[in-house]
């Protein structure tokens, strides 16, 4: 298939406003908590697929992708064949052909069903007409119609054969997107029960009339909901770009050099997200508390189009970006004052430029606060700043094109020097002698197997890019591919010691370590991969042969696709709360878990694995410091298993484990927030010439160095008994976590208990009552659903006579508040064994006294 102009795009939506779509309809909707039930009409859910449509165009912002939108059964009339005469009533021309905006979105929410019938041929004719006469001056434009309908209105057949002569020979693509219409594919099968009479005609009549056109097409509502939803990676042309492909120095040896005029187009383009804007609640009592003060309100027209109408009077405003410059206090304090040239600090701050306004009482950061024409530009040498007042070195003296500094055979390129998005060298389409010069580099590079180094310039002075060039030979055209690679510079090498090789002290070479592997450890890894091969685990081909399991062209990238639906359904959606997100579509997270067939085959290789290197689970837990302040963990601060084999001279617990935070410790430099309007590295280093002021002396801490974290000194070591799977600090993380794995319920319902009456007995344990209480509710319930019945009923025995010594080491109100709680946490009965599948031999009588405070 021919990739698609981008843009160019005529797109005209044809609804239906019959009474038949306000029928209502339960959808269910996948969310976090399970499916959710939501209760729409007929329109509300075929409206769902307009929106996406419009909304795409919309997304890629190109003013050459247009639509307009026509209604039938409307009680009013108003198109441009109605105007010229009678007939065409009930029909309306509800948006006229435009670059869609949020407006459109707006318009469509207020589409409802009306008491009228129309007739959907005669819409149909009304839409081609529009397109037509809107697309007189633009022949090369691509026109397309999409009619959304129920069928349940009647249609008149007289014209119906002129009007598909009329969509043939106007190249008009027509999509007719049914409600509840029969679907029989690969991907969805549906047969409406119920269906009218009227409805099965008119669905027979339109599979008839598309197959009369030469780009027709009839498809249910729900397979088009799904086919939109669907990640894709559309392949649109790319516009020609002219350059000059040099060989030689043309310049000064013209009769050595030869040159090829070339057209650059883009064979790869990354895609990325959308970019987030900052907004602030803005209430209506602050915007008049605004325009009553001095000066009025600072909001232009500029502000107002980001102002966005929050309901009830509130209005969210996009926050501005703005930077404000400093005086270095750690440079400008040192009382150097032969420098001429202090370091400045660059600080972005968001504000909302209605609202915020500068303190009248200056404070120290005023008086080291520079206005940015007070600066010059600077760049970085070694430990030193280079100023160049100018704002920027002279350029090197260069020329457009594409420069070849030599070939090299292609076993030697590298695949990670390619670098970015990939274009095509073509010859200029309209000189058959270039296009047979190009041909013969090409043929003549394949056949010996070389590459050519490129240096690229995409316009006269800009700064050069080197790339490797590589031969393309499709059925009818040769073409080169340019790269971009790095320059020498930009490469770092780095080496590490050998895997294979230990050397002692005394510069031996050891064969037996534990950090080599043994000839039945390798054997076993080997046997491990080998299961893990995803060459043959993918679908059947038409003879039976199983084909690769991964495709990256069907593998999409999450992050793209996931948040333009979050927008795409945000934007349409008023209520989140009764209309969540919908799941992911499969083809996003099919490649994000491996196939079950491999799996289950690599299961004995893993356990084979598992046992001959003696992997064992690392609990990590953190140290108490000298200064006695606990941190907490970091996410990323995983602790990596070198060695777990015994040593000689060491506990078995402490195994050879090296965390990040045991590492030196480094200064911490805060992380520069990026903004969506200014580019990282704006204004590179900026210096303040010529300063002679001093603001009043400032401490150097001013630079607010980031601080070690400490704890509150409540919180415990977050640290696990030998031998137990259940820790003191975050005992319901540690339940969840084991019970979530399986096979080991009894050996967390055992620590669990014995957690839990260790921290009530200890002092302070007030502080954790309710979350002693929370760990108990779900250890009941994992009790009685994993048939661990005696194992809680003993466990509130005990708790219940450590909680109520006498002795002094009880803790009488934590069992009063169990006791508040009730039954729900009180023995397991007969009862309610028996409706769980267990069994108990404690009476209903006695589970309901248990909990009660005598």
């Amino acid at each position: 298939m021919p990739a698609e102009r981008a843009g160019y795009t005529a797109t005209v939506f044809v609804i239906d406003l019959s009474p038949s779509m306000s029928k209502t309809r339960t959808v269910e909707v996948p969310s976090g908590d399970g499916i959710v039930t939501i209760e729409m009409t007929n329109l509300e859910w075929g409206l769902q697929y307009v929106k996406l449509k419009i909304q795409e165009m919309i997304y890629n912002g190109r003013k050459t992708d247009q639509c307009g939108v026509v209604v039938f059964g409307t009680p009013e009339t108003q198109n441009i064949l109605n105007e010229r005469g009678d007939g065409y009533e009930h029909v309306y021309e509800y948006i006229p052909i435009a670059q869609p905006n949020s407006n459109t979105i707006a318009k469509l929410n207020a589409l409802r069903a009306t008491n009228v019938c129309g007739d959907p041929i005669d819409a149909l004719i009304v839409a081609i007409e529009t397109q037509h006469i809107y697309l007189s001056s633009k022949k090369t434009w691509t026109r397309k119609i999409v009619i959304l309908t129920d069928g349940e209105s009647p249609i008149e057949l007289d014209e119906w054969a002129n009007t598909a002569q009329a969509v043939n020979d106007r190249n008009i693509i027509l999509t007719i997107v049914g409600v509840d219409f029969d679907e029989d594919s690969d991907q969805f099968q549906y047969a409406q029960q119920d269906k009218s009479e009227i409805k099965r005609e008119n669905e027979k009549f339109y599979n008839m009339f598309a197959t009369k056109l030469t780009n027709g097409i009839v498809g249910s509502c729900e397979l088009a909901l799904q086919d939109i939803c669907r990640p894709d990676i559309k392949t649109t042309r790319s516009a020609l770009m002219g350059t000059t492909l040099r060989i030689g120095d043309a310049l000064n040896k013209p009769t050595e050099s030869m040159e090829i005029q070339v057209k650059l187009s883009k064979c790869t383009s990354t895609a990325r997200p959308k970019s987030w804007k900052p907004f602030m609640l803005r209430k209506d009592k602050d915007k008049d508390k605004e325009e009553d003060g001095d000066g009025g309100s600072d909001e232009t027209e500029d502000d107002a189009e980001e102002a966005i109408d929050g309901g009830e009077g509130d209005t969210y405003v996009e926050l501005k970006k703005r930077s404000e410059y400093y005086r270095d206090s750690d440079k400008s304090d040192e009382g150097d004052d032969d420098e001429d040239q202090v370091q400045v600090k660059k600080k972005k701050r968001e504000y909302d430029d209605v609202r915020v306004k500068r303190d009248e009482q200056p404070t120290v950061e005023d008086d080291r606060r520079v206005d940015r024409e007070e600066l010059i530009k600077g760049f970085k040498y070694g430990s030193t700043y280079t100023p160049c007042p100018d704002g920027q070195f002279d350029r090197l003296k260069t020329k457009k094109g594409i420069d070849v500094c030599g070939f090299f055979k292609s076993r030697n390129f590298r695949r990670e020097w390619a670098m970015g998005e990939v274009q095509y060298v073509w010859a200029d389409p309209g000189s058959p002698r270039q296009q047979v010069a190009l041909s013969s580099i090409v043929q003549g590079m394949i056949r010996t197997k070389v590459m050519a180094i490129g240096r690229m310039v995409s316009r006269d002075g800009m700064d050069p890019k080197m790339g490797v060039l590589a031969p393309c030979g499709f059925e009818n055209v040769d073409c080169l591919l340019w790269v971009q690679m790095p320059f020498a510079d930009d490469v770092r090498k780095y080496t590490f010691p050998s895997l294979e090789r230990l050397y002692n002290k005394a510069g031996e070479e050891v064969t037996e370590h534990p950090y080599l592997p043994t000839e039945v450890q390798q054997d076993a890894m080997d046997k491990f991969v080998d299961a893990m091969d995803l060459t043959h685990a993918g679908e059947q081909d038409e003879n039976g042969d199983r084909q690769p399991w991964f495709d990256n062209r069907m593998s999409y990238n999450p992050a793209v696709h996931r948040i333009k639906q979050a927008m795409f359904h945000s934007a349409v959606i008023t209520d989140l709360a009764k209309n969540p997100l919908p799941a992911p579509h499969p083809e996003l997270t099919k490649y994000l878990r491996p196939p079950s067939e491999v799996t289950m085959r690599a299961a004995e290789a893993i356990n084979n694995c598992k046992s001959t290197m003696r992997v064992q689970k690392v609990i990590k837990a953190t140290r108490r410091r000298k200064n006695d302040h606990v941190f907490a963990k970091d996410a990323d601060d995983e602790m990596l298993l070198l060695d777990s084999a015994p040593v000689p001279g060491r506990l078995p617990h402490q195994s050879h484990a090296l965390s990040p935070s045991a590492s030196s410790p480094q200064k911490q430099r805060p992380l520069a927030r990026k903004s969506g309007s200014e580019t990282e590295g704006e204004d590179d280093h900026l210096l303040l010439g010529e300063v002679t002021t001093r603001g009043p002396d400032s401490a150097k801490s001013s630079a607010h160095p980031t601080p070690n974290r400490s704890a509150s000194p409540d919180l415990e070591i977050d640290e696990h008994e030998e031998g137990r799977i259940i820790g003191f600090s975050y005992p319901l993380d540690d339940w969840r976590k084991n019970i979530a794995e399986g096979d080991v319920v009894s050996k967390a319902v055992e620590d669990m208990g014995y957690v839990i009456r260790e921290i009530v007995s200890r002092p302070f344990a007030e502080r954790r009552h309710g979350e002693m209480i929370e760990c108990m509710r779900e250890m009941r319930e994992t009790c009685l659903r994993e048939d661990e019945i005696d194992e809680w009923n003993g466990f509130m025995m005990d708790l219940r006579e450590q909680c109520l010594e006498t002795d002094g080491g009880g803790n009488n109100a934590f069992w009063k508040e169990v006791c508040a709680v009730g039954r729900t946490l009180s023995l397991i009965s007969k009862t309610e064994a028996a409706n769980a599948g267990g069994r108990s031999r404690i009476s209903e009588s006695v589970a309901s006294e248990f909990v009660v405070m005598k």
